[in-house]
């Protein structure tokens, strides 16, 4: 909204000044909407009134300010649930997915099927002839273990050989002679060259059971530490939504979001991970800035309802903030006071009085209020 010239204000003022009494009030509550909506576009140029918090309140009197014209509308304060909310475009499809890199030198013999499942103990992949398995752990393959190696990595496979029913060790950060020997056991089943070391390159940790996205090589190529062999992600199903930047205040980890799937069948999901994604300019398109979320489905009913999808596009509908039980009027109702903050112009009969309000969560065209004479069924002002 554009600031008024001086002369104009002036003008203004002088012809208030001759003005009838009911003229002069209404023309002061025309002023007073107009520095509202200047306060409110200030407030979405700053992120949004959706989030804005409690605003500071100045100068009100216990009774508020008398006012003699009646405003063009009026609204009822009411109690109500709040709940700052936005619906979202996700797809349904695995999560995000993550990459297996070689760690040797030689040629992939054995690749799985795209769209296949691998678990614990099975071969990811071979490179000549030889088997690259799957573990399950959060700390990547980085060294080679040995007798005197410590450390998380030696942890996570001895958790690893113990599941898959190994014995005689302690499951601890120690790799001893007797993880070594644990270790010559599982190389022999497995048909591999017995040293009781596990070599780097020889094993994959994951966070759990994996299903292979894509292959990024094929059996007979050559292969050599650091080319990409395959990529994979995890086996439940997961929901991926990109926001605005401004909308980040959605995006809360652990936060519970309804999804609604094909056919309308409306289920729930939680946020697991929120993070911003960057794509650089390209071919003419802009760079962006994006921040994405995955939600995996939680409950045996959001399960069982995605269990026959894999691709396909659905609906999420995120809360940021709920207020449940609170006072709350139109957001048009508000009106900024000359003294500094917020209130409301309280219609009693024939007569109106402007009473100074604190505000709290915006959302949905309503804004929460509170105040001394603001109850249930309170009559405010608004515009036509």
């Amino acid at each position: 909204m554009e600031e008024r010239p001086e002369e104009t204000r002036a003008e203004e003022e002088r012809a208030e000044e001759t003005a009838p009494p009911e003229e002069r009030v209404s023309r002061r509550r025309r002023r007073s909407r107009r520095r509202f909506a200047i306060g409110i576009a200030a407030l979405v140029a700053a992120g949004g009134v959706a989030a804005v918090a409690t605003l500071g309140l100045g100068g009100g009197s216990d009774g508020g300010t008398a006012a003699s014209a009646l405003p063009p509308g009026t609204a009822k304060v009411s109690e109500q649930t709040l709940k700052d909310s936005q619906d979202a475009d996700g797809e349904l499809g695995y999560g995000p997915a993550s990459s297996a890199i070689s760690r040797q030198q030689g040629t992939i013999t054995t690749l799985p099927d795209s769209g296949g499942t691998v678990s614990r103990g099975r071969a990811l992949y071979e490179v000549d002839n030889r088997p690259v398995t799957l573990m399950y752990g959060s700390k990547p393959a980085y060294r080679t273990m040995r007798i005197g190696t410590e450390g998380k990595d030696v942890e996570q496979l001895e958790k690893n050989l113990s599941a898959l029913g190994y014995d005689g060790f302690t499951v601890d950060d120690e790799y001893t002679y007797d993880t070594s020997e644990a270790v010559l056991e599982w190389q022999d089943d497995r048909g591999l060259k017995e040293t009781g070391n596990v070599e780097l390159g020889s094993v994959v940790f994951a966070s759990g059971a994996i299903r292979v996205d894509s292959l990024e090589a094929g059996e007979g190529d050559p292969i050599s530490p650091g080319k990409k062999v395959l990529s994979y992600t995890g086996t439940d199903k997961a929901v991926t939504v990109e926001l605005d930047t401004s909308d980040q205040r959605l995006a809360k980890k652990g936060a519970t979001v309804d999804i609604t799937l094909p056919g309308d069948e409306t289920v729930q999901g939680k946020i697991d991970e929120v993070s911003t994604v960057i794509t650089p300019a390209s071919q003419g398109e802009e760079a962006s800035t994006k921040v994405e979320v995955v939600i995996w489905l939680t409950g045996d009913k959001a399960r069982k309802a995605v269990e026959k999808l894999s691709l396909a596009a659905v609906d999420v509908s995120f809360t940021a903030e709920t207020r449940e039980d609170v006072l709350t009027v139109p957001v048009t109702a508000l009106l900024a006071l000359q003294e500094g903050g917020f209130g409301v112009e309280v219609v009693s009969g024939n007569t109106t009085s402007y009473v100074p309000v604190t505000t709290g969560l915006f959302a949905g065209g309503r804004v929460e209020v509170s105040g001394q004479g603001i109850a249930a069924g309170t009559v405010v002002g608004v515009p036509k």
